[in-house]
């Protein structure tokens, strides 16, 4: 069944007397991961604050402070799943020029400067749409999207200009904090800090970048941004433009992840969850809109290399005495699975469990 033809959600805002969606976009029966707290308003908070890590104590540290940010990561991932990223060290003028650029792309008039990305699937270089690229699901999403591979190889839209300079750097500063994460994320688990990195190829990642439109919905109520899911690879690093938007699965129920501004909201994703077989669990999320400001997040998902076969540690099994939980898969396998799965409220993973 193919995805019917639909105009951009930010062409459907820009009619004059816009009241009630159309029903496409109505979510008339949820999931029952989405059922609960329709609106951002809504949503309950957490018994305590997302965990916040201060990433220049990992890098920088004294080898005490370091100590107890990896104690602190240990912790937050079995916890959590997810921490905001502090004193990251990418500069607060370059996140505000990538969210600068990311609205002149999604203002282009002209729709031929962003037509010839149009109906792109995952694993294309430059992906621009509306709802979703994936299978159709009961209703769609209120969002418009720009999917762009910047690692192994670096693309970009050629327009706005300017955008790729910034794109580049970008993805670059992004990839460094991932680095550095991710070692201090081996060390949580016991392994050496290059572990993670040398084990999945992460010198190769693939990395992507996704620009996500949520313009003012008139019945937030009934729509969603996106719906509850998980993503794959290892860690997806999250900005928005100071719209909250994100919700978070916590002990059975959705709460607000009211991102810091400057700071990047870290979740950890599919990939890790099979690595340490289900010691640090995937996070369940989705995007709700409102009915007064346009929300733009950046997420930069990070995982291994296309090639690379992912499946649990055996340094982390304990020599035979922990079973396996999810089986083997190369990660170009498990993106073009994915990309075939409902995006509604169901996790790939529930495909390679044991």
């Amino acid at each position: 069944m193919a995805t019917p033809k639909v105009s951009t959600v930010k062409t459907l805002v820009e009619k004059p007397g816009l009241t009630h969606i159309p029903p496409t976009y109505a979510f008339q029966t949820r999931s029952a991961s989405d059922q609960e707290i329709p609106s951002n308003e809504a949503a309950g908070e957490p018994e305590g604050p997302i965990p916040i890590v201060d990433f220049s104590l990992l890098t920088s540290g004294t080898p005490d402070q370091r100590s107890t940010i990896i104690q602190d990561l240990r912790n937050i991932c079995q916890d959590w799943g997810c921490f905001m990223v502090i004193n990251h060290g990418v500069d607060e003028s370059l996140l505000n020029k990538i969210l600068d650029g990311c609205r002149e792309f999604f203002d282009l008039e002209d729709k031929e400067e962003k037509k010839e990305y149009e109906g792109k699937k995952i694993l294309d270089t430059i992906c621009y749409g509306t709802s979703t690229d994936g299978p159709p699901s009961e209703a769609l999403f209120w969002r418009d999207y720009l999917r762009v591979r910047v690692h192994p190889e670096f693309h970009s839209p050629r327009k706005p200009a300017g955008f790729s300079e910034v794109l580049a750097a970008f993805s670059e500063g992004v990839r460094g904090v991932v680095r550095d994460l991710l070692g201090g994320i081996s060390e949580s688990l016991g392994l050496e800090s290059s572990h993670i990195y040398r084990a999945l190829d992460v010198e190769s990642s693939l990395q992507l970048f996704v620009a996500n439109f949520y313009p003012p919905c008139p019945q937030p109520e009934l729509a969603l941004g996106l719906p509850s899911h998980t993503d794959p690879g290892l860690l997806t690093l999250l900005m928005q433009n100071g719209i909250n938007g994100l919700q978070l699965q916590r002990k059975g129920k959705w709460i607000n992840a009211n991102i810091i501004s400057g700071a990047f909201f870290v979740q950890i994703d599919d990939h890790l969850e099979v690595f340490t077989n289900g010691k640090y669990k995937s996070v369940t999320h989705r995007a709700v809109v409102n009915n007064k400001s346009t929300r733009i997040s950046i997420a930069v998902v990070n995982g291994p290399s296309l090639d690379t076969v992912v499946s649990p540690e055996l340094e982390l099994l304990g020599n035979g005495s922990h079973t396996a939980a999810y089986a083997e898969m190369k990660y170009k396998d498990y993106l073009e699975l994915r990309y075939k799965k409902s995006l509604n409220g169901n996790s790939t993973l529930n495909h390679i469990k044991i």
